[in-house]
């Protein structure tokens, strides 16, 4: 492979809080030089004046369908929508058909991602067996197994009783794993199918109460401080869960969290009828809870945006609002989305972006500079992404990778795109219409 010349890019480096303009010379996978004037002679040169040049995003919540639900995704389609995204790492949940529980269908997993050679995958596995919420799940023995588990999650459904999600905390706690909490106590959202207010009145839908998450925030960071186990909240939607976490944090608990784009950039008004595009679990809430996720981010309480990315087959998604699935795809359109809303209008600066893409979810998961690249620097490895911060678009969900199509921001005025995304030091997507 030859070497690679990245020319003339201005470095945002959440790893090192670095911002400056530089060449990048990429060598056997890995970044050679970080300097001025690098030579070009016998190297391929990607021309990056005008362009930002990032580590390679990590997603630290997609649901990828397999195995058994490949006519709605596959590893391979998942992994190239990542890609496209500026994702170089994609974490998958486990709530797969059937379900990730064991070490054996984890390494296979990981194993057949190794094979296609796109993305890395980390494999969350499940906390219970068959994610039925009754019998913890062979953890230890998944993190030990060639897939290297190191989060647990009963994603897609909700750890109800609170003795199983104590001992889970106990148990992972013992070889220093993760549990990924899905805060939702269910009898209080049973049946609902977007936030509980104005807009479910006015639309005749019963809602789900912000209490419904709440109140298990609640619970797994009074669990997790009690058990002393590294706990992460998947994709917060309320002001409340973040004052928790907050204040969780503050007196020490091990705790972690992320955000959803349409969590930071979509509330309940923005619903279009009855788009269920527009459905997803937790429900869009109110605009002060997206300014207390917007706060939450900029001041850190928010380690990660994770995108829950939930494709879903296009006739399955086109049934009535009621029997329609939660879940909507994310990976393609974050970062436009993200740097439009947040970046563009001033609420959150573009380091901060990267760092929630970046190092965030590395931090959360725990890797080493070795395992994930560890920054734009000299000897790591070469896993990054070209951003054109002017470019103008629109956002087309019919173009996607994924085979998901149920896509909120379809036909969104959007900004900043995502030019090249380079693997391993090689150039693994380059937008067909080059620089726009």
């Amino acid at each position: 492979m030859p070497e690679l010349l990245i020319a003339g890019a201005r470095i945002v480096d959440p790893f090192r809080g670095a911002d400056e303009m530089a060449d990048v010379l990429v060598a056997r996978g890995r970044v050679a030089q970080v300097g001025k004037d690098i030579p070009r002679e016998g190297r391929e040169v990607v021309e990056a004046s005008g362009l930002v040049l990032s580590p390679g995003f990590l997603e630290l919540h997609a649901h990828l369908r397999e195995p058994g639900g490949e006519d709605a995704e596959t590893l391979e389609t998942g992994l190239k929508a990542a890609l496209r995204g500026g994702y170089t790492a994609v974490c998958c949940m486990p709530n797969t058909r059937p379900p990730l529980d064991n070490a054996a269908i984890a390494s296979s997993i990981a194993a057949r991602a190794r094979a296609l050679g796109l993305a890395d995958l980390y494999v969350v596995g499940c906390v219970t067996r068959g994610r039925e919420g009754r019998e913890l799940a062979e953890m230890a023995l998944m993190n030990v197994c060639e897939a290297n588990v190191r989060a647990f999650s009963d994603d897609g459904g909700a750890m109800e009783d609170a003795g199983v999600m104590r001992l889970a905390l106990q148990y992972a706690s013992a070889f220093g794993g993760l549990i990924i909490s899905h805060p939702e106590d269910t009898k209080l959202s049973r049946g609902g199918q977007i936030n509980e207010g104005e807009v479910s009145t006015a639309l005749g839908l019963r809602g789900i109460p912000a209490s419904a998450e709440e109140v298990m925030v609640a619970r797994d960071i009074l669990l997790a401080e009690e058990t002393g186990c590294r706990l992460h909240l998947a994709h917060l939607s309320t002001a409340r869960s973040a004052a928790m976490v907050r204040e969780a944090k503050a007196r020490g608990v091990r705790v972690t969290a992320e955000v959803t784009p349409h969590h930071l950039t979509l509330n309940e008004k923005d619903m279009k009828g009855y788009d269920t595009s527009f459905k997803m679990n937790p429900p869009l809430r109110t605009a002060a809870d997206v300014a207390a996720l917007r706060e939450a981010l900029r001041d850190g309480t928010i380690d990660a945006v994770a995108t829950d990315h939930a494709p879903h087959r296009r006739e399955d998604k086109e049934r009535e609002f009621d029997y329609a699935p939660f879940g909507v795809v994310g990976m393609e359109s974050a970062f436009p989305v993200l740097y439009l809303e947040l970046v563009e209008s001033g609420e959150v600066t573009l380091m901060r972006l990267l760092e929630a893409l970046t190092r965030g979810p590395a931090e959360v998961l725990g890797l080493s500079p070795q395992e994930y690249g560890g920054g734009v620097r000299e000897g790591a490895r070469a896993d990054l992404v070209l951003l054109d911060l002017e470019e103008e678009w629109t956002m087309d969900a019919t173009r996607f990778a994924s085979r998901g199509r149920n896509c909120p921001f379809h036909g969104r005025k959007v900004k900043g795109r995502v030019v090249y995304t380079i693997k391993n030091g090689r150039v693994v997507h380059a937008h067909e219409g080059g620089r726009g």
